[in-house]
């Protein structure tokens, strides 16, 4: 099968075992009829996934199954491609022993997209600091993602982490690092080059044609005019004016105070911001529940769902499978806007 042909089927990363991932893969396949979601596969511990059912009291079958086998089984079954975990997991108490194990998970699910034998990549969520003590080199999924796509490339591909709901698209320039060390990693190339890859992202895997980016200021009041920090004047500026010169839609430095109520979102597809939080306290504030986090900028669709491990609930029942369904929901769409861009 080649790469461009497509599956119809999703694969999902298991992520951390004790956390939240089985118990949300499971109640999302109990929602499958409901909520109309596409075949896909669990790349994980099967023997896992029967405990946590049995612990939540559902009555989910399973069924080891091959990316390409996973489609005929998922109306009566949940299909698991397995990964098979070192040591016993226990809900609520992450091992450093399953590290490996989760990262082949992630890897393997990768592979199945590069392949073509998946249309995208899922991953519930991974409790990182987990798994640095089993080698993991990575600030978060999102590097290690881009690690993965360049080495299969053989050139070095920037991925872009893109926070999306029903409400707001938004893009962090800086990401995985402490506050205090924005201003001086921030450069105008690496806006310039976000900002590339979010038009492209929202036009092929989106639908967007021709989107509008409207882009943060970094400062209070975006810097008013150099009087609160001058990064807003010569860090994001030219950033802006690079972007329009190659023909983005593309706004900016605006008050990142104003840019998230409910008239700003209107004039544009997708927010550029300039760190972390500045991009995901307002995408998670309007809708906690259904976000999902996209990788752009990548040769395969990834989504995620826009929360953590919640190691504190794992296997009690009172997880919410939401975001994973409008992050499955939202990697079949992007599958199917990106064949339709393919076809024009």
């Amino acid at each position: 099968m080649k790469p461009e042909d497509g599956s119809g089927t999703l694969a999902l990363s298991l992520g951390d075992p004790a956390g939240i991932g089985p118990d949300i893969a499971l109640m999302a396949w109990a929602r499958r009829e409901p909520a109309r979601l596409p075949a896909f596969i669990v790349v994980g511990d099967p023997a896992v996934l029967k405990s946590r059912a049995h612990a939540l009291g559902l009555d989910v079958p399973l069924v080891e199954a091959s990316p390409e086998e996973a489609a005929s089984h998922f109306a009566a079954a949940l299909p698991v491609a397995p990964v098979h975990y070192p040591e016993a997991v226990s809900a609520g108490n992450p091992t450093p022993a399953n590290g490996r194990a989760v990262i082949e998970t992630i890897s393997l699910s990768v592979e199945y997209a590069c392949e073509g034998r998946v249309d995208g990549v899922v991953t519930a969520p991974i409790a990182k600091s987990v798994l640095y003590d089993a080698g993991f080199k990575f600030p978060g999924h999102t590097e290690y993602l881009g690690a993965l796509a360049s080495e299969r490339a053989g050139v070095e591909l920037l991925p872009v982490m893109l926070l999306a709901n029903q409400y707001l698209r938004v893009a962090p320039v800086t990401i995985h690092i402490p506050l205090n060390r924005v201003p001086k990693a921030l450069r105008t190339e690496d806006i310039v080059a976000t900002g590339r890859v979010l038009a492209d992202g929202l036009e092929r895997r989106f639908g967007i044609r021709a989107p509008r980016l409207a882009v943060s200021g970094l400062n209070p009041h975006a810097g008013e005019n150099g009087a609160l920090g001058m990064e807003d004047e010569e860090v994001i500026r030219p950033a802006v004016s690079q972007l329009q010169a190659e023909g983005i839609l593309c706004y900016g430095p605006l008050p990142a105070d104003t840019m998230f109520h409910e008239e700003a979102r209107a004039t544009y597809d997708a927010a550029i911001c300039m760190y972390h939080d500045q991009a995901l306290i307002p995408v998670k504030t309007l809708g906690f529940h259904d976000g999902v986090n996209v990788t752009l900028g990548l040769p395969f669709i990834r989504t995620s769902p826009d929360h953590g491990t919640a190691f504190d609930i794992a296997g009690t029942g009172k997880a919410r499978p939401d975001s994973l369904i409008a992050a499955i929901l939202m990697a079949a769409g992007m599958a199917a806007s990106e064949a339709a861009a393919r076809q024009d």
